[in-house]
């Protein structure tokens, strides 16, 4: 990285963590290039770069202050501390790289976005996508490749699809993802549930499902897992692979999180069986919610029966043109750097927060490095719902463990989903303290 584009993602990160409070002034433009050991120059592009996202203000003879935050519930000064969310930091979206791409892509693309286009999506981004995918260790040719408008609806289609197993049932981790738990439910569709906690998946309870002989998919988070934020290693993800194979059930392997984290070298069990795993991606976690692509990457046999019912499920050519442009500019490698180190900051906040208030034990915090999720545990006696309640009164909102269990799951786990995505360092040292002081008080 170079020294502008490291003074602008620092000076960006102690605005977002509140390091740099709202109205603070900044170091002035020659000293803050004497503690850098760089032009003034350098710094004054840095500034006027932040000017332009609105993040700090100029006053002539004065020098630059730090913008106050709107009340969005982001880092900053707000009240409402909201560790429920699921959305990105709106701070960290790449606004003006985006907005040049989308400029672009109407000039290189003229002729073909005004088509209908492929339904496995536009030929040029699958292309593209077949390197970007090898990086995570995905191989997979442009064939093999469908881009789609998230992740959820193809979650939903594989669940109402036949497969050519001949088998109908679908077994998910508990806890996860809690849409599509209610959709499953909602739909009928045949789901039983695996226990998955802190040291991984109870493999001995996923091949008895398997053995029954009427599973047709496994639907698995491998990498920082919703809710509990953590990761599978090498050894389950094979087990996994090599299970799947013995008793004819195919993966979905939700992998949404994939550019959210700071660790390189992390093999999806798409890696261990490219024939039985189907392997899923979003970038609206990492870009922005609204610009509504995922991908899918299927084996051979999958392809026919999943194109079939993919008909209108594509999504804007011009989105998909323009996402293209950013990831072979070089722009989305930049970005994902960038966004991944500031969330994993926030994860190391939390660590360090939970630490600080660790007294009695009675908090615990899953070793967790990055992506967006933890799941707090709490003691047994807390009431979650009178905990969730008293939280609220005090402007803090999470989302309890009940919320990600099928509904007739015994097992719960006690304990709150926590987002860093729209949190700083300050409110997550306060929420922290807050929710253990509140855990405290025992229901009568």
């Amino acid at each position: 990285m170079s020294k502008y584009g490291e003074i602008l993602a620092g000076l960006e990160r102690q605005l977002a963590d509140g390091a740099i409070r709202p109205g603070e002034k900044l170091p002035s433009v020659r000293n803050a290039a004497m503690q850098q050991g760089c032009s003034v120059s350098t710094v004054l592009r840095a500034y006027s770069e932040l000017e332009k996202r609105h993040l700090i203000y100029s006053i002539p003879q004065s020098g630059y202050f730090a913008v106050g935050r709107t009340g969005n519930g982001q880092a900053g000064e707000s009240s409402l501390i909201d560790f429920s969310s699921v959305l990105p930091d709106t701070e960290l979206f790449p606004y003006r790289d985006f907005q040049h791409c989308l400029n672009k892509a109407i000039d290189t693309y003229q002729h073909e976005l005004f088509q209908y286009g492929s339904v496995r999506g536009l030929d040029s981004l699958r292309r593209t996508l077949v390197s970007h995918l090898a990086g995570d260790g995905v191989y997979a040719s442009p064939d093999s490749i469908f881009v789609t408008a998230g992740v959820k609806p193809v979650l939903d289609l594989l669940a109402r699809m036949p497969f050519p197993n001949g088998k109908n049932a679908v077994i998910v981790e508990q806890p996860t993802f809690d849409l599509y738990l209610r959709f499953l439910e909602a739909e009928g569709i045949p789901v039983r549930g695996v226990p998955r906690g802190e040291s991984g998946l109870d493999l001995a309870e996923l091949e008895k499902q398997f053995k029954r002989g009427d599973v047709k998919l496994f639907y698995t988070m491998s990498r920082y897992h919703n809710p509990l934020g953590t990761s599978l290693n090498d050894e389950q993800k094979r087990k996994i692979a090599k299970l799947a194979a013995k008793y004819d059930v195919y993966v979905a392997e939700d992998d949404y999180m994939a550019d959210l984290g700071e660790a390189r070298g992390f093999k999806p069990i798409h890696g261990f069986d490219r024939t039985r795993v189907i392997y899923l991606k979003s970038f609206s976690k990492s870009i922005f919610p609204g610009l509504r692509i995922g991908l899918a990457v299927l084996p051979e046999q999958l392809e026919a029966i999943f194109l079939e019912r993919l008909a209108y499920s594509s999504c804007s050519l011009l989105s998909q043109a323009a996402l293209d442009i950013y990831m072979r500019s070089g722009m989305y490698d930049r970005h994902k750097s960038r966004i991944g180190s500031r969330y994993a900051a926030r994860m190391n906040d939390m660590n360090e927060a939970v630490k600080a208030i660790h007294q009695s034990g009675e908090l615990r915090l899953p070793s967790s490095g990055s992506g967006i999720y933890i799941a707090l545990r709490l003691p047994q006696a807390v009431n979650l719902d009178r905990l969730e309640a008293r939280l609220a009164a005090q402007g803090i909102k999470v989302r309890t463990g009940p919320d990600f269990y099928l509904a007739g799951w015994l097992e719960r786990d006690k304990f709150l989903r926590l987002s860093i995505s729209r949190t700083g360092t300050e409110q997550i040292q306060n929420g922290v303290r807050r929710i253990a002081e509140a855990a405290a008080v025992r229901d009568m």
